[in-house]
């Protein structure tokens, strides 16, 4: 694939890495990840997984080169929907671990009010990768809906788009919630990009479940 990104020098721990490939693989299939990797120059990747640790040494480019080669394979709709059910394994695969470091996986957790497990589990998630990668987040909270910021995104690095890119990011977003709420489904949409020439990549997320 041409014009690949370049490494930014910004990192996620080798584990969410690893949790991104396996995840990766559970969606396509080990044929479509060699296909994916193959087309983004990380043959490497192939052979030998990254380690399961908290070092941070994978790329953003890593994210943001394998975000294009789901467009380059599978078009802009698929790649769109292989994004979002990759990013909502990554989260129900292995990043649900920190959430519980993070303190919302106990049962006094549980039992909380709907409106309480939101106002405490949307910053948690934005913590979970500011406090463990070089992914910055944070979250603003309105009467219906949160604003979840990604002020350093590694899904759209050094991307120039007509559109937001993000959805790994969406499905990252919709399985935490589901998971903080107990099972609901929440509208989530990316209403701002950096690849298009914005600050930040803002998520607007709905506080009344989908019904």
């Amino acid at each position: 694939m041409k014009d690949l990104v370049s490494e930014s020098g910004y990192f996620y721990p080798n584990k969410m890495g690893r949790i991104l490939l396996h995840s990766m693989e559970e969606v396509m299939g080990r044929n479509g990840l060699h296909a994916l990797l193959n087309l983004t120059n990380m043959r490497h990747l192939i052979q030998e997984l990254p380690p399961d640790n908290l070092e941070r040494a994978f790329d953003f480019a890593y994210i943001t080169n394998l975000n294009r080669g789901l467009d380059e394979i599978y078009g802009p709709r698929g790649g769109r929907g292989l994004a979002l059910r990759g990013g909502r394994a990554i989260f129900s695969r292995g990043l649900k671990q920190f959430g519980a470091l993070a303190g919302v996986g106990d049962l006094a957790f549980k039992v909380l009010p709907l409106s309480t497990k939101l106002k405490i589990g949307v910053p948690a998630v934005a913590r979970i990768f500011t406090q463990f990668s070089d992914q910055t987040s944070r979250t603003k909270e309105f009467d219906d809906h949160f604003l979840y910021y990604i002020d350093r995104c590694s899904m759209c690095w050094a991307r120039h788009t007509n559109r937001p890119v993000c959805f790994v990011a969406v499905g990252i977003l919709q399985e935490a919630l589901r998971w903080v709420s107990g099972g609901l489904e929440f509208r989530i949409e990316e209403i701002e990009c950096i690849a298009m020439g914005a600050d930040a990549c803002v998520f607007k997320i709905d506080k009344e479940p989908i019904k």
